[in-house]
């Protein structure tokens, strides 16, 4: 979208590098412990685009999980391959609480004395042309001796409403037997607020108790199929087809056939318009 190659991607999970290699089949891939990889192997780039693995900061997973240093030790593989290749720029993406890590003072250190300028900015997909609020933290460090400051665009919102296909997916009765009666509370006063076509967080609280209406932006899409379309008194889950247009994909990215596989893999990504801003934004500083 930015009008960049790139050349070289990585991840510790085969599905993960299977999908990403299925669109990007121009690029090289390597699957493997990115704590643990050779970088001299991979090539020299202009700029460097990381995730490390959230889960070890993010508030989603709830107090009664442990956040394992394990799962955050993934950012100084970020350091590593710097300090390896020394590119320009480097873009990190994580949620907001990574710049609470007891470790972050280091880890920005780090990077410093690598000779990068940082500039952190969080910044809402929706601010870009993405049908989603998602908030996310974006580390931008340059090879220069001040932060760059970045001139990044805000978009128009778009509402959920533009990519639901009402027409398509397999629907059941909202009443139907078996359903959960706060999930038919949440329903109810959400079509008493927002009118008979509502989105409803169908696993935890996200929008309350009160469900979503369709035009304004979804919630933040996590790795398993969690939100609900209601129409009238009908429903279904949102597909993940809807999802991948939901995260501002475009219509022809491949996806797995697989449910949860397609979910896991779409709530893990980074939003492309929000990445694609942030990129042009840098390219006309630079």
């Amino acid at each position: 979208m930015a009008g960049a190659r790139v050349v070289w991607a990585a991840n510790h999970s085969p599905t993960a590098v299977q999908w990403h290699a299925a669109n990007h089949p121009t690029t090289d891939h390597a699957c493997q412990d990115l704590q643990q990889a050779d970088f001299r192997a991979a090539p020299a780039h202009d700029l460097l685009l990381a995730s490390p693995a959230c889960q070890g900061h993010s508030n989603a997973r709830g107090t009664d999980k442990p956040h394992h240093d394990a799962q955050r030790a993934t950012a100084w593989a970020v350091v590593t391959c710097a300090e390896v290749h020394r590119p320009a720029a480097l873009v990190v993406e994580n949620v907001p609480e990574f710049a609470r890590w007891v470790l972050w003072p280091a880890w920005c250190a780090a990077l410093h004395a690598l000779g990068y300028a940082l500039a952190p900015m969080v910044l809402d997909a929706a601010d870009h042309g993405v049908p989603q609020h998602r908030r996310r933290l974006f580390v931008v460090g340059t090879l220069s001796r001040h932060p760059i400051a970045l001139n990044v665009p805000r978009r128009e919102h778009r509402v959920a409403a533009e990519v639901i296909d009402f027409s398509a997916g397999s629907w059941t009765p909202v009443r139907r037997r078996g359903r959960s009666a706060r999930t038919l509370a949440r329903i109810e006063a959400g079509q008493l607020q927002h009118g008979p076509r509502i989105l409803a967080p169908y696993y935890g609280s996200g929008s309350g108790e009160t469900g979503r209406s369709l035009q304004r932006p979804i919630g933040t899409l996590t790795t398993r199929a969690r939100w609900a379309l209601v129409d009238g008194d009908r429903m279904r889950m949102v597909s993940p087809a809807e999802g991948r247009a939901l995260m501002g994909f475009p219509d022809g990215y491949r996806l797995p056939d697989n449910v949860a596989t397609a979910w896991h893999l779409l709530g893990n990504a980074v939003c492309p318009p929000v990445a694609r801003d942030v990129v042009d934004a840098l390219r006309q500083a630079a």
